[in-house]
């Protein structure tokens, strides 16, 4: 089965990247060998240092759509901090490339309120027409954006709460979906639950730069049906994302 790891980060050779310990490696060729090993095909990245500081968005982003358009592997989600104007200009004028996935928006990182900056962001979203892939923050307050944007498509990522499935169900125009990237799917019903209550076609797969090895087996070991499975691991992003991984 060919597996696409939709939401993940690497460090960049930026001063502004997380600092790597001996047991949790950040950067881009230790990512691959990860891949490598847990069969993955190819990964939806942005940098640490621009999803957890201010300083350098647009720079990073261009680092990394030169990086994507120079490997196979790499997608990417452009970053969006809603205080900076020309971000937009970057978004609008990048959209369009073939490796761009959507927006990447991280309002913990970047200390700034996301239901006071959410209609900005949204409504952007909603006239390009794209996926935004949100770091989970007051997920239950999701769904009443999410209706007003009926063109914009939001990823809440990290599945950790019954919050999900919820926000999921009252989206009234179906629009708002989740990842299982991150330590809390270890937690031995979460992702169990979060199907059963709204459909695997709801879920993608990610890692989040946790041990690629484990992010699969959490899915290939769930109690889920294979149909499930492959709609969580592969499916559900090649259909969505068909123009991007059309190679894949």
């Amino acid at each position: 089965m060919k597996i696409i790891d939709l939401h993940t980060h690497c460090n960049s050779g930026s001063p502004l990247d997380v600092e790597p310990t001996p047991l949790h490696k950040r950067n881009f060729s230790f990512m691959m060998e990860e891949y490598k090993s847990a069969g993955i095909s190819a990964g939806g990245f942005s940098y640490y240092s621009a999803v957890l500081h201010t300083d350098e968005i647009y720079e990073q982003n261009e680092k990394l759509a030169e990086q994507a358009k120079n490997d196979p592997r790499v997608y990417q989600w452009l970053v969006l901090d809603p205080r900076q104007e020309r971000l937009f200009d970057q978004i609008q004028r990048r959209i369009g490339d073939e490796k761009v996935l959507g927006i990447k928006i991280h309002s913990v990182g970047h200390k700034y309120d996301i239901c006071e900056y959410a209609d900005k962001i949204f409504s952007f979203a909603n006239e390009l027409g794209c996926f935004v892939l949100m770091h989970p923050d007051k997920v239950p307050l999701m769904p009443k954006f999410a209706d007003r944007y009926p063109n914009m498509n939001l990823i809440i990522a990290h599945i950790h709460s019954v919050d999900y499935a919820e926000a999921i169900r009252n989206a009234k125009h179906g629009n708002i979906y989740a990842d299982t990237s991150g330590g809390d799917s270890r937690q031995n019903n979460v992702i169990e639950y979060t199907v059963e209550r709204v459909g695997a076609e709801k879920v993608f797969f990610g890692t989040d730069t946790y041990a690629a090895g484990f992010q699969r087996g959490r899915i290939e070991y769930a109690r889920l049906r294979d149909d499930e499975k492959e709609k969580i691991l592969y499916g559900n992003a090649k259909m969505h994302f068909a123009r991007q991984f059309e190679s894949i």
